[in-house]
């Protein structure tokens, strides 16, 4: 025997423990589905070839440690892997003469729930196989499971806890934060229901699927896995699909399953091949890690070959740079295909990419683009040595043997997306279109650095219109939301610098005085806390900000780009006095600001709430009965309409 052989027999167990660890404890994925496979079927190979099956051989154990705060309990049946096979011929040969149910092998956590007296009294996931964690009271949220089933003898039963893709794609929507966002529904559902407050589980929308029975108390199935699962479905659980085959028609039925992975809302990474008679299954019995009643069988990942032209580096706001790599386009699986993610450093190492180097890629599960090998392996890949978005100094982190890289410079742009955010909101330069992830995505691309890009994107149009959830229509709509930006007034420009402070009132009051970009700029402290309502503290902010250079210089680039318009800060005084409330929705002004500011301008006030200093309660439902309403009849206060309103002031002799 080769000591070489021995030596990879010992690299591999360690790579693929590590691995598992990584995704099945830390909830972290360092190398692909169809890299894992590869690495496994090359160390059960070695251990054929030479005999030796070391006692931490993921070939020898059925999966990781459980390390958890939540309660364990050991199995009373082992739950075993099942061997795996992507060809047809196998499952062919595995059927054999009999009769079969061919079903999806879903991709999430496996529970297994115990009903008592028809009442669910206990959920504890696969853990190791040996030993699972208790989550009893989290599987009681799950979105479809049946708390009491019509059955009141024991049963027990196996299934799998799944997120839907729609459900995950929504609670990622929810997370600006590119690196924070969930890799995959498998990992976010085994995060979800391992969860020590059961709140989070409901509020993931968790799914039980069911699969078998290990044993259901005086129950006869008549020998046969699908009258179990369809007495599974009577109950009220939702069941795993499943269709009937025999050797002669299963290829034919693995294709009709094949067509329908891309279109199916839950995660598969597969599928299951089951015989239906329960006792010739049992009667098989089983290895050391695998029940010999059923088999597993892969997708073969369609793989295309290509060249990496280059890996791209996007900074986030935690400054960390994520890799994408860019590769001539191939088509996989009927679309077409030019980048995919490289999670990050270690990943990249290992897998010795370089610019130029041909690579093989495939998508996993049939739906999410990866690299699959590298053939020449050229290691050459150079880390960048600034941040793709700043320039500034990047440094690489070690985080328990995953490597990742990080910008270090605090006032990078990535980092500073809220000030984006703020500067296109409503009350500022009010950009429809430009949600926080738009704007993430933009400064990634380096389509933003300085506010005032904001008002260059359209020479980036064909750029935005290829990036995903955009197009040509979008687009267009973004340019013409910043377009129609540029008019503006001098109080919503200062607003949106956000300075400490400053909201809408004092900027409003300031630039009521100070009524050019130029005078503000020249503003003292002194005249300023000259106004009433700015003290000390705010006058030296607002100072303070402006003697910046960097500050100063982008103002100056905005004052010249926008079409800044001179108001007067009211137009009369006919509202002097009093004090408005509005609520319910509007129908002749574009939204609340647009009537605050008109009886703002007009010397009224408006208040966010009906007290007895209220004059008048705007609403065009006056029969509602809001909370509002009630108050202001309580109190006496008159409720007017929109209309109601026009007619006091007099709007038509005043606009």
């Amino acid at each position: 025997m080769s000591e070489d052989k021995l030596e990879r027999i010992h690299e591999l167990i360690k790579i693929l423990n590590d691995a598992a660890k990584a995704y099945y404890v830390d909830g972290a994925e360092i190398m692909t589905n169809y890299e894992y496979d590869s690495l496994y079927d090359e160390l059960e190979s070695l251990e054929n070839e030479t005999g030796i099956h070391l006692s931490d051989s993921p070939t020898s154990n059925v999966g990781y440690e459980v390390l958890s705060e939540l309660p364990k309990e050991r199995h009373a049946t082992p739950m075993l892997s099942l061997s795996k096979t992507k060809e047809r011929a196998e499952l062919e040969d595995f059927l054999g003469d009999k009769k079969g149910l061919l079903s999806w092998k879903m991709d999430g956590l496996t529970i297994v729930l115990t009903y008592e007296g028809g009442e669910l009294t206990k959920a504890v996931t696969r853990g190791n196989g040996e030993t699972g964690e208790i989550v009893t009271p989290n599987a009681r949220t799950f979105k479809n499971i049946p708390l009491k089933i019509g059955f009141k003898g024991e049963l027990v039963i196996r299934g799998e806890a799944v997120i839907l893709y729609s459900d995950f794609e929504k609670i990622n929507e929810d997370i600006p934060e590119l690196d924070a966002k969930y890799k995959n529904p498998r990992n976010l559902c085994s995060g979800s229901v391992r969860q020590l407050d059961n709140r989070i589980t409901k509020e993931r929308n968790v799914r039980f699927y069911a699969f078998g029975v290990v044993s259901a108390e005086g129950k006869d199935f008549n020998n046969s896995v699908k009258n179990r699962q369809d007495w599974l479905k009577s109950l009220g659980f939702e069941i795993v699909e499943y269709a009937e085959v025999t050797r002669a028609d299963i290829s034919a039925t693995v294709t009709l399953f094949e067509h329908r992975v891309k279109d199916n809302d839950f995660p598969s990474d597969g599928l299951v091949l089951e015989y239906d008679d329960i006792e010739y299954g049992g009667s098989l019995g089983r290895t050391a890690k695998f029940p010999r009643n059923a088999i597993a069988f892969k997708w073969k990942d369609e793989t295309a070959e290509t060249v990496l032209r280059e890996i791209e580096w996007s900074a986030s706001r935690t400054g960390l740079i994520n890799p994408i790599a860019v590769f001539d386009p191939v088509e996989l699986e009927g679309t077409t295909v030019s980048r995919a993610s490289l999670h990050n450093i270690s990943y990249i190492k290992s897998m010795k990419l370089g610019t130029g180097d041909r690579i093989t890629v495939f998508k996993a599960n049939m739906i999410i683009p990866q690299i699959a090998g590298n053939l020449t392996a050229s290691g050459k890949l150079c880390l960048p040595e600034v941040c793709p978005v700043c320039k500034g100094e990047v440094s690489l982190k070690d985080d328990n043997g995953v490597e990742t890289l990080y910008c270090i410079n605090s006032d990078c742009p990535a980092k500073h997306i809220k000030s984006f955010v703020h500067f296109v909101s409503r009350d500022a330069m009010n950009i429809e279109g430009l949600s926080e992830a738009t704007i993430e995505k933009f400064i990634q691309h380096r389509f933003l650095q300085k506010l005032h890009d904001l008002y260059c994107l359209e020479k980036y149009a064909d750029e935005i219109s290829q990036i995903e959830g955009f197009g040509e229509k979008s687009c267009q709509n973004l340019l013409m939301a910043v377009e129609k930006s540029r008019h503006t007034v001098l109080h919503r420009l200062v607003y949106g610098l956000g300075i400490p402070g400053f909201g809408s009132a004092n900027c409003k009051l300031v630039t009521g005085v100070f009524d050019t970009p130029q005078k503000l700029l020249d503003v003292t402290e002194e005249d300023l806390t000259a106004l009433e309502g700015i003290g000390d503290v705010l006058a030296r902010d607002f100072c303070s900000y402006f003697r910046n250079k960097e500050n100063r210089s982008e103002f100056l680039k905005l004052a010249d780009i926008l079409d800044i318009e001179v108001v007067q800060d009211k137009k009369s005084d006919i509202l002097e006095g009093k004090t408005f409330v509005i609520t319910g929705s509007l129908n002749g002004f574009e939204n609340r600001n647009e009537l605050k500011e008109l009886i703002e301008s007009l010397g009224g006030k408006v208040s966010g709430s009906v007290s007895k200093n209220t004059a008048y309660l705007i609403n065009n439902d006056a029969s509602s009965t809001s909370a509002k309403n009630k108050k202001a009849r309580e109190l006496g206060v008159d409720i007017i309409t929109e209309e109601d309103f026009r007619h006091l002031v007099n709007q038509s002799d005043l606009m």
